[in-house]
């Protein structure tokens, strides 16, 4: 070998070694690789979370007439665009849980399955319930490296519907396997409360489905047979943290955003009417005074009006009393809680479905309401639960009690106060039939009448043409029914 051949071997072995060491050198040792599915549920749960309780604030308390927008009043009256950022932060959150399965399933981490499986279900059920059709079996495989689709049909509601059902009851089954269920900062790994979870969301399911078919022997069979909530500590209700990003999220909003909701007349008659010491914990006093306290409200649909602030558990003002100074926990973002639960099984009583005392779930769903928000009775004239049930003149009458009531209880409930306002809406064949609420006054762009459903977003469009075409063609814009409301 020449001195030339020597100089160019010796040059290649150098230059080999040094791109290895080099890359070596650029592997940061503390950055994975690979995200685990603990950190995707962790994720799934913070963000999915986070997407329906600002929507909460948005959108749904308002629609329902719980809350009512004093600035910015289209969704009061009812000059309704897409909403996107339902549907792109709740199909986020669906990647992350996709990805986590096939990590558990490989790993045969069974109870992580299951309560990924859960979540899955609950944010599904928030989608379709929006909008009715959508992408559903074939969503979330566009990084499928075996299979891609980037233009996933779109599923009926009732094969989703029929899907989701089946795959809570699996869950329950994966729950009780092998495994451990770690980043779960739901339940904090408690496989049992997940079960729970499950089998309390197959019985809301099955309520809204009761519309189109007989649901009475699947609800009584979940009631006799699984174990469902036993008390507030059961519910799905994500705690935040003080800090961002890991917030409620109207905590770190500007002032005037905040301000940019109150009180609703609607809701504020009510529970003025009973004296119901919620009053106190959905708003804030006008007068500062938790001793003494006086409210205002603000119609739906008008806009530009002034009303009490919401309360204190979803911001703090400067210079202002707050929840930490009365005690009060901080807002939560509600999945699904035990008084709705209750009201459930009242509801599915007063029909005959199941043999449980109807009065008793009634009064249960108050009172966990109550005990939930750290009601304090005696500004509103009570000593306890038991004299404001006997004396404000809430006690059990008919079902549009368990409806009323419900319909408090859900306040910032995810998207739950629209769907179910929804509900009694096309039962009962408008507002004028429902007590609790009525029909919005001023500007309106639907005739005054509830939509019923959001529109797809406008990306999806440019991005599923085809797809999209075929199912808007199915929906008269946001008076279109869905499945689960049609007749």
């Amino acid at each position: 070998m020449n001195y030339k051949s020597l100089l160019y071997t010796a040059l290649t072995v150098l230059f080999i070694t040094s791109c290895s060491d080099f890359e070596e050198i650029n592997e940061n040792p503390n950055q994975p690789t690979e995200v685990g599915a603990d950190v995707l549920l962790t994720t799934a749960l913070r963000n999915s979370v986070q997407t329906t309780s600002n929507e909460a604030f948005l959108l749904s308390n308002n629609i329902a007439q719980l809350s009512g927008k004093a600035l910015r009043a289209e969704v009061d009256n009812y000059n309704w665009n897409a909403f996107p950022t339902l549907w792109e932060g709740l199909y986020g959150s669906l990647t992350d849980i996709e990805s986590a399965l096939n990590i558990t399933s490989a790993s045969g981490n069974e109870k992580t399955q299951g309560a990924l499986l859960v979540l899955k279900s609950w944010i599904y059920s928030q989608l379709t319930n929006a909008y009715g059709d959508i992408p559903y079996s074939s969503a979330i495989q566009g990084a499928n490296a075996e299979n891609p689709d980037f233009t996933p049909a779109y599923d009926s509601q009732e094969q989703i519907y029929s899907s989701l059902l089946a795959n809570l009851n699996t869950a329950t089954d994966l729950l009780s396997g092998s495994g451990t269920i770690s980043g779960d900062i739901l339940y904090n790994g408690d496989e049992a409360k997940w079960i729970k979870f499950a089998n309390a969301l197959r019985l809301r399911l099955l309520m809204y489905q009761s519309a189109k078919t007989d649901v009475s022997s699947a609800f009584a069979a979940i009631v006799n047979n699984e174990p469902l909530f036993e008390g507030n500590e059961d519910q799905a209700a994500l705690s935040f943290l003080n800090a961002f990003p890991n917030q409620f999220p109207t905590i770190p909003l500007k002032q005037g955003d905040f301000d940019a909701v109150a009180l609703s007349s609607s809701s504020h008659a009510v529970l003025a009417g009973y004296n119901d010491p919620r009053l106190s914990r959905y708003a804030r006093p006008d007068n500062e005074d938790f001793d003494s306290p006086t409210f205002s409200a603000i119609d739906n649909g008008v806009g530009g009006q002034t009303g009490s602030r919401l309360g204190l558990a979803y911001f703090d003002y400067p210079g202002q009393t707050t929840a930490q100074q009365l005690g009060l926990n901080y807002a939560e973002g509600l999945m699904m809680t035990y008084a709705e639960q209750q009201f459930l099984l009242a509801e599915a009583a007063a029909l005959g479905w199941i043999n449980n005392d109807v009065e008793a779930h009634y009064k249960s769903g108050i009172k966990a309401s109550h005990d939930y928000y750290q009601v304090n009775y005696t500004p509103y004239g009570f000593s306890d639960f038991e004299g404001f049930y006997s004396n404000s003149g809430v006690a059990y009458d008919e079902v549009i009690d368990i409806w009323e009531q419900k319909w408090l209880s859900l306040f910032f409930t995810a998207m739950e106060p629209y769907f179910e306002l929804r509900r009694w809406y096309v039962s009962e064949g408008g507002f004028e039939n429902l007590r609790f609420v009525k029909e919005p006054i001023g500007a309106n762009y639907n005739d005054y009448a509830l939509p019923m459903r959001f529109l797809y977003p406008g990306q999806e469009q440019s991005l599923n043409q085809e797809n999209y075409n075929a199912a808007k063609a199915q929906y008269n814009g946001i008076n279109g029914k869905m499945w689960i409301l049609s007749n």
